[in-house]
């Protein structure tokens, strides 16, 4: 009897993690942390998939298949990893199945290991895993309070290769190559030579390419797929046209699986109605996959859509100038959220410099919607601290700054941005650096575990208090810099770049009352309020307080 209370205690103690669903947490769209990560670089949990469909390891560095899947991933959500990073949002590079062979985009061979290079919109890539691997996925993140966001390709095909042929005309455009100038110069054009651009304008009915339709033939299918596309036609009345056929099959990943919103990509190259029409279609799968699983729904149920407009910039408010007198708004055609390109260089600036801007953009402009902040991401060539030299001041910036926050995978474990032998983007998508976390590497000035507890300690403190990402921002002091968030009952104060080896005041009238208890999230202090102030205990230079 001894032994099996033993045993099982073991078991209960060693599942922790994996097994309990972890208690609900206070969640705002608008306060989210989202972590986005290129799956083939994040963790391998099954090797047999590392090749399918005869690809080769022959690829340029850095651009080719390296193994990561949705198994490696789905065993570092119920590790804790990301509950551990006060994680809301896990986002995804897109699943669906990508061209089988390699190409030359002029920076040596690459394949469509980050997701964007499509080949069937309606099946998992096999490199990444099973149906069953993603549902997994899916499930696991639920299970602990965490939500799914699907990246979407509306724009663009995968490259025409000898074993991928190009989509039949009707469905896709091979010229001009876009030139930026204006509206139709991004929109009606293909981003790049060889990358043909689905023809999102068109009214025109076309038939499935006679490519898609063997695959599904050959893999058993057929009858199954072409008779839901005739039901979507005849419910919705839409004609069948290029785009509705990418709506229908985007949306069955909600449908099937509850993902919980959408990042858009290449969404200017997109006219902006497009994009409504995808959230009409999505928000109605969605709500047919809470109907049948009434369990599963975390919070509100919200279906969320957050926008790739590259180079919007928060200071633009609510409209993106396409050039040549066209703007758009891309927050009345479907989306609450655009990304905000505008942090990596606003980051070079002092802490208030950015947290009053933002606050005022959403407070004003922007009030109703929200901006992703990120440091670095797949495509951003610029990124702030490139080569990791400030990792403690970049996750201040972005994890306290008004609005999302994106953690791009290895922010939070000063993953190396310029790798040497990498040419281009493909400098920004190396493997996760699980080994130096493991092995606590020292780096110039710094322990990479260091840097993570940084991270996570702000990520749960921002996870535990809306405020932060979504509350009303005042500067309380100058030294040390002392500011409060406030969203109705949740209010905050936190001081950034405090002395350390002495007792530092830090501000708080106004917001906590003298007499008030209030905890230290970054050192675990507790204090009370004397005199408008809280005297700390000179551990740590950032203190993060709340009642």
């Amino acid at each position: 009897m001894k032994l099996s209370a033993l045993a099982l205690s073991l078991l209960l103690a060693a599942g922790a993690h994996s097994a309990l669903a972890a208690p609900p947490k206070p969640f705002l769209w608008e306060n989210a942390t989202v972590y986005f990560l290129v799956t083939d670089r994040f963790a391998n949990g099954d090797k047999a998939n590392d090749l399918a469909y005869g690809r080769q390891a022959d690829a340029a560095p850095l651009r080719g298949f390296m193994g990561g899947d949705f198994k490696g991933l789905t065993a570092k959500i119920k590790s804790g990893y990301f509950d551990d990073l006060g994680v809301d949002v896990i986002w995804t590079t897109p699943p669906i199945e990508q061209i089988h062979a390699g190409t030359d985009e002029g920076t040596g061979k690459s394949y469509g290991f980050h997701g964007y290079w499509a080949r069937d919109f309606t099946a998992m890539d096999a490199n990444l895993g099973t149906e069953k691997d993603f549902r997994d996925f899916v499930d696991a993140a639920h299970a602990r309070g965490i939500r799914v966001l699907l990246d979407v390709v509306m724009n663009h095909t995968g490259p025409v290769t000898e074993a991928d042929p190009v989509w039949p005309e009707g469905w896709v455009r091979t010229s001009p190559q876009c030139t930026y100038k204006d509206a139709p110069t991004t929109v009606n054009c293909t981003l790049v030579k060889n990358l043909p651009d689905f023809l999102t304008g068109s009214d025109a009915a076309v038939e499935l390419p006679e490519a898609l339709a063997a695959k599904w033939k050959a893999e058993g299918r057929y009858e199954r797929e072409v008779k839901e596309l005739d039901d979507f036609f005849a419910s919705t009345g839409y004609p069948r046209a290029p785009r509705y056929y990418l709506m229908k099959w985007h949306a069955d990943w909600v449908r099937k699986y509850g993902i919980d919103g959408f990042r858009g990509d290449t969404v200017k190259h997109v006219e902006p109605g497009v994009w409504a029409e995808l959230r009409k279609v999505s928000l109605a799968a969605h709500e047919e996959w809470k109907r049948a699983n009434p369990k599963k729904v975390l919070g509100d149920g919200r279906f969320f859509m957050t926008a790739e407009v590259y180079n919007y910039n928060i200071a633009h408010g609510l409209e993106f100038d396409l050039g040549g007198g066209s703007k758009a708004n891309y927050y009345a055609n479907g989306f609450d959220n655009l990304i905000n390109f505008g942090l990596v260089h606003d980051a070079k600036g002092d802490y208030e410099s950015i947290f009053s801007k933002y606050a005022a953009q959403l407070a004003g402009p922007l009030k109703g919607y929200s901006v992703l902040n990120y440091i670095s991401s797949h495509d951003d060539g610029n990124p702030y601290d490139g080569a990791r030299k400030k990792p403690f001041e970049s996750a201040s910036k972005l994890l306290l700054a008004p609005g999302a926050a994106q953690i791009y995978y290895g922010d939070e474990t000063a993953r190396r941005l310029d790798i040497a032998e990498a040419t281009g983007d493909a400098k920004l998508r190396s493997l996760m650096n699980w080994d130096e976390l493991k092995s606590n590497a020292q780096r110039e000035g710094y322990k990479v575990g260091a840097v993570r507890a940084h991270w996570a300690k702000l990520g749960k403190f921002r996870q535990a208090h809306p405020a932060v990402g979504a509350g009303e921002h005042k500067k309380l002091a100058d030294a040390p810099y002392t500011f409060s968030r406030v969203r109705g009952a949740d209010k905050v104060v936190v001081a950034l770049d405090v002395k350390t080896g002495q007792a530092v005041d830090i501000s708080v009238a106004g917001v906590f009352a003298d007499g008030a208890k209030v905890k230290d999230a970054y050192s675990g202090a507790s204090y009370k309020v004397k005199s408008g102030v809280v005297r700390t205990n000179g551990k740590h230079a950032t203190v993060l307080l709340s009642q």
